[in-house]
């Protein structure tokens, strides 16, 4: 009797064994049985593995061209900063020639310690206007500025030095020369010329001299 219990229990397991087995299996089958060949045909059909690399593509493509924007911009201001110095070189000789000339007009002898008093704060004030002249020289609302300064310069110049006291003159023809030469220089040919012809109508009108 035990043995036959014994077998009925064993019997009982092995079914339930095999129960539990086929349902896993039948758990584990997919509820549609495609081919591997088919199952690429319709990935390649929805276009899935083509829309990755482009997004990657477009991704990097938009990062190298911030990173070049930003290369293209640094060597702009690289470019400005050495044509200011190119152009600084010149009219800050101009500028100191303009203040030696005007203290021998006046029978003042120039010391270095007057013409350094009078170059440190004037080239840092010259340098940034060089810069955004340079920088900004192809918009018209540049040229305007440079056409009316220039006439206000060249008018201003030389009517205080027919009719201002030496001490003035001094001290405020020297920038006014180096900002008319420099904003004539900037300036288009035609505006250049027109403000040229201004600046010689109002020396006719105000019967001005040039030469003192």
């Amino acid at each position: 009797m035990a043995q036959r219990k014994g077998q009925r229990a064993t019997s009982k397991n092995v079914n339930r064994e095999k129960t539990s087995q086929s349902t896993k299996e039948e758990t584990q089958k997919p509820l549609v049985d495609i081919s591997e060949e088919e199952q690429w045909r319709l990935i390649n059909e929805t276009g899935i593995l083509k829309k990755i690399p482009r997004t990657e593509q477009k991704t990097n493509s938009d990062g190298m061209g911030k990173e070049n924007d930003k290369d293209e911009e640094d060597i702009g201001v690289g470019e400005d900063i050495l044509n200011t110095i190119f152009y600084l070189v010149p009219f800050s000789f101009l500028l100191t020639m303009m203040e030696i000339v005007i203290h021998y007009q006046y029978n003042e002898k120039p010391t270095i310690p007057i013409i350094l008093d009078r170059m440190i704060p004037g080239v840092p004030i010259l340098a940034l206007f060089i810069f955004y002249t340079l920088r900004y020289k192809a918009y018209r609302s540049t040229q305007i500025f440079l056409f009316a300064i220039s006439i206000l310069s060249g008018c201003r110049l030389i009517f205080q030095i027919n009719n201002a006291n030496w001490l003035t003159n001094i001290k405020q023809c020297p920038p006014l020369a180096t900002i008319w030469i420099f904003t004539v220089f900037m300036a288009d040919l035609g505006p250049a010329v027109i403000a040229l012809l201004t600046v010689a109508s109002f020396v006719w009108w105000k019967e001005l001299r040039i030469i003192m």
